[in-house]
């Protein structure tokens, strides 16, 4: 169903100039639907967030592809944010993963480690023992360890990227200012 629903959803942000990060529809009472979008330049915002919410809602009540009662949940993937294209583990380089197997591979189905990028289908991480490559195929979780380099990282891409007009903030303080006298 998530693979139904990324095909059906993903043109629709691609044309709002967003891309898809992950899609995934959780059961409960109602399920959820979750749709995790980000920017191709940077950081997304809360307005964008809207927009996607709104467009997506306005998809999905023509199509109706969810038979029963769900809610809809659009968010930006956060800093520790999953993985899941394998531009992403090439994107996340030199940063610290958790990733998670369908299978056992050597006893195991949990690494955790370095990411050192990717080799054709495989993704590398650099373990204790050693840099070792994941078929794409075969991970199942994979999501960023939160750290303060990670941290550095995002919120250098996000003031490089950012539209906020300072002048805009002085103006609020100064109005603020004026209120009080």
């Amino acid at each position: 169903m998530d693979k139904k629903l990324a095909e059906l959803l993903n043109p629709i942000l691609e044309d709002l100039g967003f891309e898809m990060v992950r899609v995934r529809l959780s059961s409960g009472d109602p399920s959820t639907l979750q749709i995790m979008a980000d920017r191709l330049d940077g950081p997304i915002g809360v307005d964008e967030l809207a927009e996607i919410n709104t467009s997506v809602g306005t998809i999905l009540d023509v199509e109706d592809p969810i038979p029963e009662n769900y809610t809809l949940e659009i968010s930006s993937p956060g800093i520790d944010r999953p993985l899941t294209r394998i531009k992403d583990f090439d994107s996340f380089q030199g940063f610290e993963a958790k990733i998670e197997t369908t299978e056992l591979i050597d006893g195991r189905r949990r690494f955790r480690g370095v990411l050192a990028g990717v080799n054709n289908d495989e993704v590398l991480i650099n373990l204790e023992e050693g840099t070792i490559g994941l078929k794409f195929t075969w991970l199942s979780e994979a999501r960023l360890v939160l750290s303060d380099d990670l941290i550095k990282k995002m919120l250098k891409k996000n003031t490089k990227t950012s539209i906020l007009n300072e002048e805009n903030f002085d103006e609020i303080e100064t109005q603020l200012e004026n209120n009080e006298e």
